[in-house]
């Protein structure tokens, strides 16, 4: 520290930005682009503001300015308050829904857990739009599934499917779906629960399962999480909104939703 005649030269350390909660309806603007919107979510590592024309950016948690002064912006504390106007996916919420006749149009998923999944972040939308989501088990027989249920233009088949990477089962499985009226999309993860991102559920990363042991139970050992169902819930549990998972599946449930909505 440098002086003169005993007189501290050295700068002023600034004082920390205080801390805000992102609490729903709070108006930021994020100090990089300059976006400005109203908190509609917060998750763990993540904050959603939507603008005044309602288009939504999700921002990691940080420095912000709030009414042109720093804040450092932090989760809630307690349960987490999401805003009514969006859903676990990001979309515009429909109040006062209807129940609606479901369309002939299906999406297939391979097991419950993928299922439960879907239905925790795309179930509001997927009541708006009258889809019903059907586990299947497992793809093994999904072209004489597919074959048995005579897709056509006004009943889709939409089918999402784990570990869906060149030269795998699954892959050379779906080469013999050929119907138009089929979209096939998937993840490179070996079983939905990787879908999840390891920070949503507490951990560094997903452990590495040796080939020939069964991945779910592999994992809970690793972790101590107990048998498969108890690790099941502990990661079902741990999903928010669509930001706690990766993107593969997120753009992979989306283009299922958008073909078998397809007018």
């Amino acid at each position: 520290m440098r002086s003169y005649d005993g007189i501290d030269l050295a700068p002023p350390k600034k004082a920390p930005a205080p801390e805000v909660a992102a609490d729903p309806g709070l108006v930021l603007e994020e100090v990089l682009t300059g976006w400005c919107g109203a908190v509609v979510e917060c998750d763990k590592e993540n904050v959603s503001l939507e603008d005044r024309h309602g288009k939504v950016r999700v921002f990691p948690l940080g420095v912000f300015l709030l009414d042109g002064k720093a804040v450092n912006v932090v989760r809630p504390r307690g349960p987490v308050p999401i805003a009514k106007t969006r859903t676990a996916s990001g979309s515009l919420v429909v109040n006062d829904l209807q129940a609606r006749v479901a369309r002939a149009s299906r999406i297939w998923v391979e097991g419950k857990h993928d299922a439960e999944l879907v239905e925790r972040v795309w179930g509001h939308d997927l009541r708006v739009e009258g889809i019903v989501v059907e586990p299947l088990d497992g793809v093994d027989d999904l072209p004489s599934l597919v074959r048995a249920f005579g897709p056509s233009r006004d009943s889709r088949v939409g089918v999402l499917v784990d570990h869906l990477v060149p030269g795998s089962k699954e892959s050379r499985i779906v080469a013999e779906v050929t119907s138009t009226h089929v979209l096939v999309t998937g993840h490179p993860f070996v079983d939905i629960w990787q879908a999840v991102k390891p920070a949503a559920v507490g951990i560094p990363a997903w452990p590495v399962i040796p080939r020939g042991q069964e991945w779910k139970a592999g994992v809970c050992a690793a972790l101590g999480w107990g048998e498969s169902w108890e690790g099941w819930k502990r990661v079902l549990a741990a999903v928010d909104s669509y930001t706690d998972l990766e993107v593969p599946l997120l753009q992979s449930v989306e283009r299922l939703i958008d073909f078998v909505t397809e007018p």
